[in-house]
């Protein structure tokens, strides 16, 4: 049996897959103050569900995999730990200077984010490696055992150590580690030769020091929770859920914290791109509309993308992670009015404590959730699985007082204001990753996750005329899913600053017969056999005098002139689909060598419902009055329990699941699959008469 737990900002959602069938999923409310014990209630209904105590339930399962928001809280709420960084001597202000570009560049008053070391916690040492990797000026090894002595007095928590050109001889960086290890425990002590061994030193200091700033929340995090899942029988193994989709062992994230920034969001992917293929599409948006934020992400030929130029709260982190973009829009997201009189949503909300007004919870802020439920969109009675009862008079109210009342007008078309402004908001997130990157999000399938999406995806993919829509009938815990399809993956690079008519064929194959040798001997500490190893490699290549690359895959072969010409076609042919342009004509660089390496791992099986045919008539429930199609109209309403596989609803029509709705305009055609998924497609469409149950 497998577990997979998933906490977000305001539910923490767990799936157990047995093996038997359909798995089975839970949610519990998020416990901000204490993770551990959020995660655990999640665990208890589990084992409730199942008939089983906690213990049994825990002794039962072989594998636990887990997203947790330990270090984007951290980051975003600035609670880390307190943070020395050891430098070059000459470069102290380096981190802090950053590359000196404001985000808003019209906006003087922009402030860069709060520094996560101060000057005074920065020193710089005598020490000098040249950009051919030869040593200039020794080590001063007296300044680094003085330097680990003051942070260790001035309650340093851990050490970030960059040196200018390490990831061309790390030597220095490993002897400072050897002398601050007598005043700190070698995990709380993070290099940049290991954490990001890559030219651009701004990039690199600031990734090692985001690294030693979270690392000891989520050592303490993953330690506290394995200890109490120990104590409760659990004796499987525990994964973490990384950034760029996969997973790693406890102690590899507590030691690589900086790779679990968007450990929670980055799993929804893996489950999308399983689904996806099942109806034989290979290019999807995943969006992702929980309790707090709005995640979205694109993929490609079945591939999600990924980044190296990535960042929290304006923080720059450069290892790999999928291209995700959040904006603050979800259930929980505070409706207010600002000084111009207009309507505005998010981002701040309302979380899980106290939630929105109608949880009950003493909840006094208008939120979209209420306005939800003031539309008819969500069920009274039904919520979450029964296990919370709506206060439609509560949402009302708030949404009268705050909304309404100053804008003149009654509480439905203040709560359709607000529908609208976040749906608005959220269809220019998907813009960002799709119309902004040259691809049109008419030709994707849009792929909905969150309890609050599939409320809200088909307004969503009408504004973008995308004509279809697939709505797993894990939409509400998606990320958790996600998990379950995920494998080990870890991300190994190596600076190569090299013109391509000047590459050593030998030394680009020893870097790449290195970064595997690494990759195997990871991998094997996590338990992965030799056979169950997978390494993609990648170049990032650009026109000389460029400064972005782009990245381009290469074959499994050892790489020689005709593999390089065929790699290097690649480039031109994907510089043109990124920027419109490409310069066959013009010389091309190396900068850096990729290797991924992949760790397989057993994936679910899920069983194929028997084709019921298109009638959904068994799962009619009740009609409800509801805002669709420009006005409030009686909607019929189905249990989604109840439907099967072919069973067809043209709309308007409201599908219920136990915790989430999905709202189908009269535009709009659903079907369910063979594995109990919705696929809405607009009427009058290509798509419309493709089969979806395959």
């Amino acid at each position: 049996m497998r577990i997979a737990i998933d906490t977000g900002g305001t539910f923490t959602d767990l799936i157990v897959d047995d093996g038997g069938g359909a798995p089975q999923l839970y949610k519990a409310l998020t416990t901000p103050h204490d993770l551990p014990r959020g995660v655990f209630a999640a665990i208890e209904q589990a084992s409730a569900g199942r008939g089983v105590t906690l213990n049994q339930l825990l002794a039962e399962t072989e594998l636990i995999i887990h997203g947790t928001t330990v270090t984007t809280n951290a980051v975003l709420t600035r609670s880390g730990a307190r943070v020395g960084l050891l430098t070059t001597e000459g470069f102290r202000d380096l981190l802090n200077m950053r590359r000196g570009i404001r985000e808003r560049q019209y906006d003087p008053r922009q402030a860069p984010p709060f520094p996560l070391v101060p000057r005074r916690r920065i020193i710089p040492v005598r020490e000098r490696i040249d950009s051919s990797g030869r040593e200039q000026v020794p080590l001063d090894r007296e300044a680094t055992s003085k330097a680990g002595r003051w942070f260790h007095d001035e309650g340093m928590e851990s050490v970030a150590v960059a040196f200018l050109f390490s990831f061309l001889n790390p030597d220095h960086e490993r002897t400072a580690r050897e002398l601050l290890s007598r005043y700190f425990p070698e995990p709380a002590i993070s290099l940049s030769s290991d954490i990001l061994p890559e030219v651009r030193a701004y990039e690199r200091i600031s990734t090692t020091v985001l690294n030693a700033y979270v690392s000891p929340l989520l050592a303490a995090y993953l330690g506290s929770l394995e200890q109490r899942l120990r104590e409760h029988g659990f004796a499987g193994a525990l994964l973490i859920v990384q950034s760029n989709g996969g997973v790693m062992a406890p102690e590899m994230s507590a030691r690589f914290a900086v790779h679990t920034a968007l450990s929670g969001p980055a799993a929804a992917p893996r489950a999308a791109a399983y689904y996806c293929d099942r109806h034989g599409r290979r290019n999807f948006i995943t969006i992702d509309m929980g309790g707090t934020s709005f995640d979205v992400s694109m993929a490609r030929d079945g591939a999600p993308d990924i980044t190296v130029e990535g960042q929290i709260a304006g923080y720059r982190i450069a290892v790999p992670m999928l291209d995700i973009h959040t904006i603050g829009a979800g259930g929980g997201s505070v409706a207010w009015i600002d000084e111009l009189g207009l309507l505005r949503v998010g981002p701040r909300s309302m979380g899980a404590d106290p939630g929105p007004a109608c949880y009950g919870l003493g909840g006094q802020e208008p939120t979209v959730t209420d306005a939800d439920l003031l539309l008819g969109y969500l069920d009274v009675k039904s919520f979450w699985g029964g296990r919370m009862e709506l206060d439609l008079t509560q949402a009302g109210q708030v949404i009268g007082e705050k909304i309404a009342g100053p804008l003149g007008v009654d509480p439905l078309h203040a709560a359709r204001g607000i529908f609208e402004v976040v749906n608005a908001q959220m269809a220019e997130a998907i813009s960002v990753v799709s119309v902004q990157k040259g691809y049109d999000p008419r030709e994707f399938t849009l792929v909905v996750a969150g309890g609050a999406g599939p409320v809200h995806a088909a307004d969503i993919a009408a504004r973008l005329d995308i004509p279809e829509i697939l709505i797993p009938k894990s939409a509400s815990v998606l990320c958790a899913m996600g998990m379950l399809f995920s494998d080990l993956r870890h991300d190994f690079s190596q600076t190569y600053h090299v013109s391509i008519d000047r590459l050593d064929f030998a030394r680009l194959n020893d870097f790449f017969a290195a970064l595997a040798s690494k990759a195997a001997d990871t991998l094997a500490k996590e338990g992965i056999p030799r056979a169950r190893i997978a390494l993609e490699r990648w170049l990032d290549l650009r026109y000389i005098g460029q400064f972005h690359e782009v990245r381009v895959s290469l074959p499994e072969e050892a790489v020689s002139g005709s593999t390089l010409a065929t790699t290097v076609a690649a480039f031109h042919r994907r510089h043109e689909a990124l920027y419109g342009y490409a310069m066959p004509e013009a010389p091309v660089e190396l900068v850096n060598l990729r290797l991924t390496a992949i760790g397989r791992i057993d994936k679910p099986a899920f069983a194929d419902q028997p084709d019921a045919g298109p009638d959904p008539s068994s799962a009619f429930e009740e009609k409800r009055r509801a805002f669709l199609d420009g006005s409030f109209r009686d909607v019929p309403v189905y249990d989604g329990s109840r439907l099967r596989n072919g069973n067809v609803i043209s709309g308007p029509a409201i599908v219920l699941e136990p915790s989430t709705s999905v709202v189908v305009p009269s535009r709009y055609r659903l079907r369910a699959d063979a594995l109990g998924n919705y696929l809405l497609v607009a009427e009058g469409t290509d798509r419309a008469a493709s089969p979806a149950g395959s």
